[in-house]
C-alpha cells in the first residue's frame, strides 16, 4: 500500500472518529438538559428533548459521509483504504469512554458509502473489537452509600441517596418520603427486613434517569453475598415540590421500566457501557439490546440485536414463514417462530381504501419511534439491506414477497436482500387471543383494550383503525397497539356526532345522510365494529361506554390543546405513596 493510500486511512478513521465526537457530544447536553427541564417542570421540553434526540444520530452519520466524499472522492471505495481506516480506527479507540458506540458510528458511515458487495467482515465491525469490561468514567458509573451510625443508619443513607442528585427544587416532605420507602421495604422483604447494617451498602447509579414527568433513581442493596434491586420514582406534587412517588423492589416492577413499549429515558452519561452493565446485574431479564435502546442509543441496539439475530441463525434450522393471523393491507409480516420478532415490509401493493404511498407509512413509524408510547405502542427496529439465506424461507412467504413487495427485495447469490425493513417484538394478535381466551382472559383483555384505548387518547394518539387485529397480547397479558399505518394526533382529528337522519329511510340506507370531510372521525361508530360478541360488548360497555361518545374523544383532545399533559405510572398504583392521587381509573402497570 502506497504512503499516500495509508495516510488517506489514517484521515478517513480521524475523520468517522470526530464526527462520532461530535455526535455524542450532542447526545449528551440534550440528556443533561432535562435535569433542568425536570426542576422547571418543562414537560413539553422534556417530550422535545426525547424526539429531537433520536434524529441526531443520523444527521452526523450524513455529515461524515459528505466530509469523506469531499475529501477523498477518488478513494472513498478503495478497499484497501477501507481495510486499514478500520485498523487505524481500532486503536483510536484505545481508551475511548464509548467504543461500542463509536464502532457502530463506523458501521453506519461506512455502509453508506460502501456498495452492498462490501458488506464484509474487512470492512465493518461484525463483532466488537474493543472491550467494555473496566472501562469507567472520572465520576464514577455509581455511587455507594453506607448505613454508618452517625448518618442515622439506614434513614441517614436513604438522605444521603436522596441528596445526591441535587435537585435544586427542595423536597417536599424528605423525612416522610424516607419513612415511605423503608416501610415499602419492610413489606417487600418481610422477616428479612432490616438487613445487618455492618454488611450493608447501597449503590446508586451516578444521574438520574428521566422521561414524562418522572425522574427515576435506579441502584441495588447488597448485603454480605446478596443484592436487591430497587428503583425510587421523584416526581412533583400539586405544589411544585419533589416527592418520592413510589418505591419498587421487585425486579419485575422495575424491569416493566424498560418495555419495549416505553419511551426512551434522558440520561447523563460518560460512559453508557457502565450503565448497561449495572442494569444488567440488577435486570438480568433484559437484553444489552433492550437497555441500550432504552437509554435513547437505538442504533447501537439495532447492532447488538443484529449480532444476536445472526448467531440464532446460525444455530437454528427452523424456516420463516409468514405471520399468524389477518393478512395486513399494507404490510408483509413474516416471523421464525423459534425467535420472538416479526420483520415488517410494505407492500408495493396497497389493499383498498389504503391512499398512501411507503413514505407516508415510514414517516407515520417514525412519528411513533418519537412519540411517547405510554406503554401501548411497541418500538420497531428499522433496518435497510437485510441479508437472510433463501434456504431458510418457506415458498408461501417468498411468493407474498415476490407478489406484493417486488421492489422491495433481491434475490441474489443463495440469499434474500430485503432493501428496507421494520423488526419488532412478536405478540399474540387480540383477535387470536380472543378465540382461544377463558371467558376470564377474555374479559381481561377487553378491559386492557379499552384502557389502552384511553391512554393512547391521553398521550395525543388516534390508532386510526381500531380493530383487534393491529393490537396485540404481551405474556403478562397487556394489550399494545403495533399497527401504525393509519396513526394520528388526536389534535388532528375532528370528532363529531352523528347528526339525525331526516328520516327513517335513511337510517335503513348504506349511505350516509351527513357530510364526511378528512379527519371526521364518529366515535358513535365503533361499536358495530369492535363490539359483535355480546360477552364483549356487556364488558366493554361496563368499563369503557364513553369510547363510544364524542364527549370522551373531544374532552381528550381539548386538554392536549390546552397544553395539558396526564401522568403516567409505569408502575402498580398499589405501590405509589400518594393515596390521593392513587384512583386513577387506570390498570396496574403489566408489561412484557
Amino acid at each position: 500500500m502506497s504512503k499516500l493510500a495509508r495516510q488517506q486511512a489514517t484521515a478517513v478513521a480521524d475523520t468517522i472518529l470526530a464526527g462520532f465526537n461530535k455526535h455524542y457530544s450532542m447526545f449528551r447536553s440534550f440528556s443533561a438538559r432535562a435535569k433542568g427541564m425536570f426542576e422547571e417542570g418543562d414537560w413539553q421540553g422534556i417530550q422535545r428533548l426525547v424526539a429531537d434526540r433520536i434524529r441526531m444520530y443520523d444527521d452526523r452519520v450524513s455529515e461524515a459521509v459528505q466530509v469523506l466524499r469531499h475529501e477523498f472522492a477518488a478513494n472513498v471505495l478503495n478497499e484497501r483504504v477501507w481495510k486499514y481506516a478500520k485498523t487505524d480506527y481500532i486503536a483510536l479507540l484505545v481508551n475511548h469512554k464509548q467504543p461500542e458506540l463509536a464502532e457502530t458510528f463506523f458501521n453506519s458511515v461506512s455502509t453508506k458509502i460502501l456498495d452492498k458487495e462490501y458488506y464484509n467482515n474487512q470492512f465493518i465491525f461484525v463483532k466488537p473489537a474493543t472491550s467494555t469490561e473496566y472501562i469507567d468514567s472520572e465520576t464514577g458509573t455509581f455511587k455507594s452509600f453506607y448505613p454508618t451510625a452517625g448518618a442515622q443508619g439506614l434513614r441517614g443513607c436513604l438522605k444521603n441517596v436522596l441528596a445526591h442528585f441535587q435537585w435544586r427544587v427542595p423536597f417536599a416532605h424528605k423525612s416522610r418520603d424516607i419513612a415511605n420507602i423503608l416501610r415499602a421495604a419492610r413489606r417487600h422483604f418481610g422477616d428479612k427486613w432490616p438487613p445487618d447494617e455492618l454488611n450493608l451498602h447501597v449503590q446508586v447509579l451516578h444521574s438520574a434517569f428521566y422521561r414524562n414527568k418522572c425522574a427515576y433513581v435506579f441502584g441495588q442493596i447488597i448485603s454480605g453475598h446478596e443484592r436487591h434491586p430497587f428503583a425510587l420514582a421523584v416526581v412533583h406534587n400539586n405544589r411544585g415540590r419533589l416527592v418520592v412517588d413510589a418505591a419498587l423492589f421487585e425486579a419485575q416492577q422495575i424491569a416493566v421500566l424498560f418495555s419495549f413499549a416505553r419511551a426512551y429515558f434522558l440520561v447523563e452519561m460518560d460512559v453508557p457501557s457502565g450503565y448497561v452493565h449495572f442494569l444488567q446485574t440488577i435486570l438480568p431479564m433484559r437484553s444489552k439490546a433492550d437497555l441500550y435502546a432504552m437509554l435513547g442509543l437505538q442504533k447501537q441496539s439495532k447492532n447488538i440485536f443484529w449480532r444476536e439475530f445472526l448467531q440464532h441463525l446460525r444455530y437454528s434450522e427452523d424456516q420463516f414463514i409468514l405471520a399468524p393471523g389477518v393478512k395486513g393491507l399494507v404490510m408483509s409480516v413474516f416471523t421464525l417462530p423459534s425467535f420472538p420478532y416479526v420483520i415488517k415490509v410494505i407492500k408495493d401493493i396497497f389493499g383498498p381504501n389504503k391512499d398512501f404511498d411507503r413514505d407516508y407509512v415510514r414517516q407515520k413509524y417514525l412519528l411513533v419511534k418519537k412519540h411517547d408510547r405510554v406503554g401501548r405502542m411497541a418500538d420497531t427496529l428499522e433496518y435497510s439491506n437485510v441479508a437472510i439465506p433463501l434456504a431458510r424461507c418457506t415458498e408461501e412467504m417468498l411468493e407474498e414477497l415476490r407478489t406484493l413487495a417486488p421492489s422491495q427485495i433481491e434475490e441474489k447469490d443463495g440469499m434474500l436482500v430485503i432493501k428496507h425493513c421494520y423488526v419488532e417484538r412478536r405478540l399474540k394478535p387480540l383477535n387470536l387471543y380472543m378465540q382461544k381466551a377463558t371467558p376470564e382472559e377474555k374479559a381481561a383483555a377487553v378491559i386492557d383494550y379499552g384502557y389502552a384505548l384511553k391512554e393512547l387518547a391521553t398521550a395525543n394518539i388516534f390508532p386510526g383503525d381500531m380493530l383487534y387485529k393491529n393490537f396485540g397480547v404481551t405474556r403478562f397479558g397487556r394489550v399494545i397497539f403495533y399497527d401504525y399505518d393509519e396513526i394520528e394526533y388526536m389534535t388532528d382529528c375532528n370528532f363529531r356526532k352523528i347528526p339525525p337522519a331526516p328520516n327513517p329511510e335513511y337510517e335503513m340506507s348504506d349511505e350516509v345522510w351527513y357530510p364526511v370531510t378528512k379527519g371526521d372521525v364518529f366515535p358513535e361508530e365503533f361499536g358495530p365494529f369492535l363490539l359483535g360478541e355480546p360477552d364483549v360488548r356487556k364488558v366493554f360497555l361496563e368499563h369503557h361506554r364513553e369510547l363510544l361518545t364524542q364527549e370522551f374523544w373531544q374532552g381528550k383532545k381539548e386538554r392536549i390543546q390546552a397544553g395539558m399533559i396526564d401522568d403516567f405510572y409505569p408502575y402498580p398504583q398499589a405501590t405509589r405513596f400518594m393515596p390521593s392521587r392513587r384512583q386513577t381509573g387506570l390498570p396496574e402497570s403489566s408489561d412484557a
